[in-house]
């Protein structure tokens, strides 16, 4: 649905967007992360035809943001992250006057409108004017228009910027009802909003994608393996020792000891080991007490690769330079 290829965006001598490539593909959900001067805004503002491509080239349902613009503008939903309003309209004014823009016909007026004010949760405001609405109330107008001509591919920059937790939860939830019939690009720099909202992340930094995957292959790749944290009733020494015997496993770190229990954090690099470790545990005739994976965090892996000059980039395929 969205491919780009070598996508670069100069401003004189400054790079914001530097020779990005990647695929999004039909009703995925895809987080683009980044902190302030990343090169997020840039890229949606080529994506979506408002600035032409230095370099490189994009296109979405196979319509070139350069050759094919105006056709690819009227076949897309965008949310810019200066949501764009009229104050001096009502909502359903707003919404019929978006209508009339994306050239639907007038006889379909009631249908559309009706259909994205059900989704949106607009029905208790349709007759405020939009100076009267919450922050939380306009975003879901900008998202209203934004899926009003119903797009395949929707493109939205920070749609929760500026809301506070509850109103945050809301237009998740909203874009999450959308997955089922449209592909959304949604860029954020709130974490947590990736990590439960989206299928994959893109993480871009110094104009640069230096991550593409889910969070938690991300996780997984940035540590090289796994991760357990294993509680069982025996000896910390014999326990360390057998523990170790296991094929696969590459450290073991004692953690904790206390009255008969011990805590290990066990890591492997080859693979997962869970059902050779519990298959060693029972053979000693031990209890176990807890068997948890540990993960990195998506804000670990943000953080690792946002904040070194001399990053590395993560994909599906592991960690590459």
């Amino acid at each position: 649905m969205i491919e780009t290829s070598g996508l670069t965006k100069r401003y004189g001598a400054v790079t914001a967007l530097d020779h990005v490539s990647f695929v999004i593909r039909p009703g995925e959900i895809v987080g683009l992360l980044g902190p302030n001067g990343a090169g997020k805004t840039t890229m949606l503002k080529l994506l979506t035809g408002y600035l032409p491509p230095t370099e490189g080239s994009a296109k979405i349902s196979d319509l070139d943001v350069v050759d094919d613009s105006l056709r690819l503008r009227r076949s897309i939903g965008y949310l810019p992250e200066a949501n764009p309003l009229y104050d001096d309209l009502a909502v359903y004014e707003s919404l019929q006057w978006t209508a009339r823009l994306r050239q639907i016909p007038a006889e379909q007026y009631a249908q559309v409108i009706r259909s994205a004010v059900e989704r949106c949760g607009l029905t208790d405001v349709l007759g405020k004017n939009i100076s009267e609405l919450s922050k939380g109330y306009r975003q879901r107008v900008g998202l209203a228009q934004a899926i009003l001509h119903d797009p395949e591919i929707l493109i939205l920059d920070e749609p929760t910027s500026g809301l506070d937790p509850n109103q945050q939860q809301e237009v998740l939830q909203l874009i999450q009802t959308l997955k089922q019939k449209k592909t959304v690009l949604l860029s954020t720099h709130i974490l947590s909003e990736a990590q439960t909202a989206c299928d994959r992340v893109l993480i871009i930094h110094q104009g640069k994608i230096v991550a593409d995957g889910t969070p938690q292959l991300l996780s997984q790749n940035l540590t090289q393996g796994y991760r357990l944290v294993i509680e069982l009733k025996a000896g910390a020494e014999a326990a360390q020792a057998t523990l170790a015997e296991i094929p696969g496993v590459s450290k073991i770190t004692l953690q904790q000891e206390t009255e008969g229990r011990s805590l290990f954090l066990l890591e492997s690099t080859e693979r997962d080991v869970r059902e050779d470790v519990f298959a060693r545990i029972v053979q000693r005739h031990w209890t176990l007490l807890q068997m948890t994976p540990e993960s990195v965090s998506l804000e670990d892996v943000f953080r690792q690769l946002t904040t070194s000059v001399d990053n590395k980039a993560v994909n599906a395929e592991g960690i590459k330079p």
